[in-house]
């Protein structure tokens, strides 16, 4: 965790990642992964796809998680 300063960039860095982007990254993957999700149990293959996509849906907690420990972008 950065303090100072630096820390109070990555916060924001951080702030506007979770406003501008991490929005719209999480719309997106929710339909494609509620389909997915039927669909994995038959076929196995789909399990990487499955995983990437909730991925894109905890991306919005990542992102607050980050902002409030002042991590660093690097930590994405």
């Amino acid at each position: 965790m950065a303090s100072g300063a630096a820390g109070f960039f990555n916060s924001i860095f951080w702030l506007i990642v979770l406003v501008v982007l991490s929005w719209w990254i999480a719309v997106i993957c929710v339909p494609i992964y509620l389909i997915v999700s039927i669909l994995t149990p038959c076929i196995s293959g789909l399990k990487g796809l499955e995983d990437w996509m909730m991925a894109g849906i905890r991306f919005p907690h990542k992102c607050s998680l980050n902002m409030v420990q002042r991590k660093s972008y690097d930590s994405i």
